[in-house]
């Protein structure tokens, strides 16, 4: 949620994306760490996940063949798919939220939102 959220720069979902992974017991560190676009120090078995994520958002939601592959190869076939959901949730989540921040800035003439 946090690699996504970062790339797609929505400050309401990194606030409720970073909530939830304090409870499920991520440091501060490692989350700032997320948002920023690292995922160095991520768990091992977590990596091929993250990458993809991050290369998910920054292409738009459009990743190539290989990477899709590589995906399923590293993870099972049900697992990809469940991973591919998690991300158009949250690039649902994303976009309503920018959206949601874009028009406070509009109607605010500029005082609230972006």
């Amino acid at each position: 949620m946090l690699a996504v959220t970062a790339v797609n720069d929505c400050r309401y979902c990194s606030h409720f994306h970073t909530k939830q992974a304090l409870k499920s017991g991520l440091s501060q560190e490692e989350i700032d760490l997320l948002l920023s676009g690292n995922i160095a120090n991520c768990p091992e078995d977590e990596y091929v996940a993250l990458i993809y994520a991050q290369y998910w958002a920054e292409t738009n939601a459009n990743p190539d063949s290989d990477a899709v592959n590589k995906l399923k190869e590293v993870y099972s076939d049900e697992k990809a798919e469940a991973i591919e959901l998690i991300l158009r949730m949250i690039r649902m989540g994303n976009l309503m939220g920018n959206t949601w921040d874009y028009f406070l800035y509009r109607v605010s003439f500029g005082r609230l939102g972006v």
